[in-house]
């Protein structure tokens, strides 16, 4: 669950740091307090898209850490060992946005990437946003909600790669039948390029020493001027500097005896003197080396031109030419494979059975979850004003394959009694399709394994006995997992654990938002102004106190 959040110099926080309780929770306050900002500040931690504007005016950068429990035990902990995190008891995930909309991550101190962020967010938290439920009217949205519930997202993606494997292997083969003339020349031309590029045997690491040796036999005679000048002066002349080095030490050394302050030079003169000699001996041993060979530098030569006539020929940098090689050779196999239709129609049979087996299997997972989903959202939809109200998860088997799976996924609604069941996209009420979706939003955040589940005024639409129960499930909800809401609605933030006030105030000329955590007293009044507005009687504070005491 979520732990604790410091926020600074985000939006209109200047600084904030909060520690959350278990159980279910509420924001409260007036439109427009900020409530939502702590919402977003969540989201971003959690790997959401980084923009400069949500700097705070005048400041350099954002920063926003949100520290989560992670037992040692769990699938959280698990992820972090597999992708080189630290695996503690808690995890402290951090970001840091500048105004330029640079962004920096870090998990447990050290750096991930913003995907890294978000694979980390699928163990913490589930937010649901403002608008969610407007996002349910998208066939995709339903179709990842059912494979969700049934716990099979990674299985619809196996399924979807392995629907392009076989959309591939069967273009390849209708462009084999189609194209034989045109393959067939390919094949040719790829074949001499191959040939051409083997018969060069270009190896980058051989390639990068011929161009040192080049370098080396086309700058012989001046590197041979050059030690044999440095040898002279260093130790073969009369005048060498070694003979010098040699009488300055042994004139001081003579000396140290009248005062010790030369036995430093004296001490360092040594040092020279032996560094002085071997720099002499390893321009020695250089110089028997050094050799002019003009017949090795003309093959060298010749190598050089072949190979940089090889990349400006193929369009590459020489040190590319391996892996021009080795893709020319895979391209070559697929010319052959090309060549043979039958050999590419049975690696199509086979591919598309291979999609088949999996989709299969997909089809009968989505077919249970959605048969628990129907349930689940028509129950909750008796207990949300409308009763005789149905909701159903359409499966029908599509007539050729897809890289969905095999059949569509669409939801069927009929929010009355004696209603046909219609798309969930054309429910008419406004109002419907928000309780219907928050309905939704609910049985699939308990069915999922986040820890901890965020609201946004998804309560949006409802009000009086409705919003009651809206807050009794989630309250029931937060007695699993820790349940965070924005809320509007005095009924639904009377039913929470504990509730936060969000407010605007004013600060040397800049508007900053304050949280407040609410006690008894405090509670009564807050719910008292959302009943009441902008004048709170004795009597709205009665029915406040009444509200938090049901």
């Amino acid at each position: 669950m979520l732990r604790r959040l410091f926020i600074r110099d985000y939006v209109i926080v200047d600084k904030l740091e909060l520690e959350f309780a278990a159980g279910f929770g509420v924001l409260t306050g007036e439109t427009g307090a900020g409530k939502s900002i702590l919402v977003d500040a969540l989201s971003l931690v959690l790997g959401e898209r980084a923009e400069g504007a949500v700097v705070r005016v005048g400041c350099e950068r954002a920063e926003i850490a949100a520290e989560f429990d992670a037992p040692a035990d769990s699938p959280l902990s698990a992820w972090l060992r597999a992708n080189d995190f630290e695996a503690e008891d808690s995890l402290l995930v951090r970001r840091l946005v500048d105004a330029g909309g640079r962004s920096r991550a870090y998990l447990n101190g050290m750096p991930a990437t913003a995907g890294q962020l978000r694979e980390a967010a699928a163990f913490l938290a589930d937010i649901h946003g403002q608008h969610a439920h407007l996002s349910l009217l998208k066939a995709e949205a339903q179709r990842r909600l059912v494979d969700a519930r049934a716990g099979q997202l990674e299985t619809a993606k196996v399924v979807a790669a392995s629907f392009h494997e076989w959309r591939a292997l069967r273009t390849a083969r209708e462009a084999a039948s189609r194209d034989a003339e045109a393959a067939l020349r390919e094949r040719e031309m790829t074949e001499f390029q191959v040939r051409e590029l083997e018969t060069l045997s270009f190896d980058a690491a051989r390639w990068a020493e011929e161009n040192a040796e080049h370098r080396r036999l086309a700058h012989a005679v001046s590197l041979i001027e050059g030690v044999e000048g440095a040898l002279a002066l260093l130790d073969e002349s009369e005048a060498a500097a070694g003979s010098l080095l040699d009488q300055s030490a042994s004139r001081l050394s003579h000396l140290v005896e009248h005062d010790a302050a030369l036995a430093e030079p004296v001490e360092l003169l040594e040092g020279a003197r032996i560094q002085l000699s071997e720099a002499v001996h390893a321009l020695a041993r250089y110089r028997e080396r050094l050799d002019v060979d003009p017949g090795r530098l003309a093959e060298l030569e010749a190598r050089i031109e072949a190979v940089m006539a090889a990349a400006r020929k193929h369009r590459v940098a020489p040190e590319e030419l391996a892996e021009t090689l080795e893709r020319l050779r895979s391209r070559l196999e697929e010319l052959r494979l090309s060549a043979d239709p039958e050999a590419l129609a049975q690696r199509e049979a086979a591919a598309l059975e291979a999609y088949r087996a999996l989709a299969k299997k997909l089809s009968a997972a989505r077919k249970r979850a959605a048969a628990e989903l129907s349930q689940a959202v028509a129950a909750s939809m008796q207990q949300l004003a409308m009763a005789g109200g149905r909701f159903e998860v359409a499966l029908e088997t599509l007539a050729e394959p897809a890289a969905s799976g095999m059949e569509s996924i669409e939801f069927m609604v009929a929010a009355n009694a004696g209603q046909p069941l219609r798309p969930l996209a054309k429910v008419a009420s406004g109002g419907e399709l928000s309780r219907i979706g928050l309905a939704i939003q609910v049985i699939a955040s308990s069915a999922g394994e986040a820890p901890t589940l965020i609201f946004d005024e998804v309560d949006v639409g409802i009000g009086g006995g409705v919003a009651e129960i809206v807050g009794r499930l989630l309250k029931e909800l937060g007695s699993e997992r820790q349940v965070l809401c924005v809320t509007h609605l005095p009924q639904v933030a009377a039913q929470a654990d504990w509730q936060w006030s969000i407010a605007k105030e004013m600060h040397d000329g800049a508007t900053l938002s304050r949280v407040t955590p609410l006690d008894a007293p405090a509670r009564i009044d807050e719910i008292a102004r959302m009943l009441g507005g902008v004048r709170i009687t004795d009597t709205t504070r009665e029915h406040a106190r009444e509200m938090l005491g049901l």
